[in-house]
């Protein structure tokens, strides 16, 4: 194989070991690294006896994430305040034609997932990625773990009660999910506190990350009254201040919120029924630096 080919069967496959490491870590640069270590490894390692790449690609992937996995739960034991994944524009186009699959992936790269995936252990979260998110076969799960196809199977089942038991059931509807968060948009930008009570669930949870570099609350704040006072609070604050986009962010609808043309801020939304059950703030410079003001990344 040649080196050109070998950077040809590398590319084609990128956005799978992206999206692999990403659900991983949580962490674009996290999941980056990851990605550009198996490159390395990929080009200077013999390939004649390769016969599929994606299956071996993403073995190292998957290993290398579980060693980052290991390796930073230091440093998230020692986050300041709630952490929230980095946002990440989804946009999965004709590359994923089938409905229920683009569903699947939406779901798996949902904030609300992942941050049910923090509480796994990195083995478990490596099993319940490649096998819910991605599909992959038991057997190949096994040899990217180095693992007997029972244990994997053991570990698939844990994790995946884990995360059911776990996991909110947010409405995922695309069109229902965009009308309501232009609803609440206008209704906090507008100062209609009673327009936004109608749109909150009684039991609305907030969660704020500003990783100790920016406001934002260092606790979850509960209850329809007091999420929306808050919410009116910093609308008023920062009234004529903000401009808002929609755009596509972890599989579904959320806010970019810019001051002055600087990216301060992503709102995401979990609904339920028609309503809001959890507000997403991602406040932390260091998750949105590759944002730009046009809403790319």
């Amino acid at each position: 194989m040649t080196a050109d080919t070998a950077t040809d069967v590398f590319e084609n496959h990128r956005s799978v070991l992206t999206g692999v490491a990403y659900r991983m870590l949580g962490r674009i640069a996290d999941a980056e690294d990851v990605v550009q270590e198996a490159w390395l490894r990929w080009s200077a390692a013999p390939r004649e006896d390769v016969r599929e790449p994606r299956a071996f690609l993403v073995r190292i992937v998957t290993r290398l994430a579980v060693d980052r996995l290991r390796q930073v739960r230091s440093r998230r034991e020692a986050y300041v305040g709630p952490w929230l994944p980095d946002p990440v524009v989804t946009d999965f186009g004709p590359a994923v034609p089938d409905t229920a699959e683009k569903a699947v992936l939406a779901d798996s790269v949902s904030v609300a997932v992942l941050v049910v995936l923090e509480s796994l252990s990195p083995l478990e979260r490596a099993v319940f990625v490649l096998r819910e998110a991605f599909g992959f076969p038991y057997a190949e799960i096994a040899v990217a773990l180095d693992r007997g196809e029972s244990a994997v199977r053991q570990l698939a089942g844990r994790a995946r009660r884990h995360v059911e038991e776990r996991k909110p059931r947010y409405d995922v509807d695309p069109a229902q999910c965009r009308d309501l968060t232009e609803r609440f948009l206008a209704a906090a930008a507008g100062g209609d506190i009673e327009g936004l009570l109608t749109l909150l669930a009684p039991d609305v949870r907030l969660v704020g990350d500003g990783g100790g570099k920016s406001r934002a609350p260092l606790r979850i704040i509960d209850s329809a009254d007091k999420v929306g006072r808050f919410l009116l609070a910093v609308a008023r604050e920062q009234s004529g201040r903000l401009d808002a986009r929609i755009l596509e962010l972890n599989g579904g609808p959320a806010l970019l919120l810019l001051t002055e043309g600087e990216v301060d801020s992503v709102v995401q939304l979990g609904i339920l029924d028609g309503v809001v059950h959890c507000v997403y703030i991602i406040r932390n410079p260091d998750k949105l630096h590759h944002f730009s003001a046009t809403g790319r990344s």
